[in-house]
């Protein structure tokens, strides 16, 4: 079955050899490729770590900067007497400026109200005048009337009258 090969080994011999070589190989391959991806997964993880603590610590520095800087621009302009001076003028001028917009504004609101309030007064009195128009018409007619049939039945009652005598 086994032929024996120059070297005096049988064929199945150096499969057997060849496929072993081979086992070892591709075991220490994958073996290679698995620490490989293991240092790889490792140092993904120390990178994510580290930015996760870098900016734990990034954020209340900055916080403190932003803070530091806002005071800055708070205090700066009160460090000398002529600095402080003019931001007082510039604060008055911001002032008088919102105080005259302010009365503009509740001038033009009371014009408004008052022609409102004249309108409708006017539009009251001219609805009361025809109202007492009809009212005075309607009495004067009904007085009209009234006395009418009175003085018919004053004359009924002295025709009646002269005709008794």
């Amino acid at each position: 079955m086994a032929e024996n090969s120059s070297n005096g080994t049988t064929a199945s011999k150096t499969q057997a050899k060849r496929a072993t070589t081979e086992a070892k190989k591709s075991a220490a391959k994958t073996a290679k490729a698995t620490k490989k991806a293991a240092t790889k997964t490792a140092a993904a993880e120390k990178n994510q770590a580290q930015v996760l603590i870098e900016s734990a610590v990034d954020i209340p520095v900055g916080a403190v900067l932003s803070v530091s800087d806002l005071v800055g621009e708070i205090v700066e302009p009160w460090t000398s007497r002529t600095k402080a001076e003019k931001e007082l003028k510039a604060y008055r001028r911001k002032i008088e400026k919102a105080a005259k917009r302010t009365e503009r504004r509740g001038t033009t609101a009371r014009k408004r109200a008052t022609t409102e309030a004249r309108k409708t007064r006017k539009a009251v009195e001219r609805d009361v005048r025809k109202r007492q128009q009809a009212v005075t018409s309607t009495a004067t007619s009904t007085f009209k009337t009234g006395r009418d049939e009175v003085e018919r039945r004053v004359k009924q009652v002295s025709d009646q009258l002269s005709a008794i005598r």
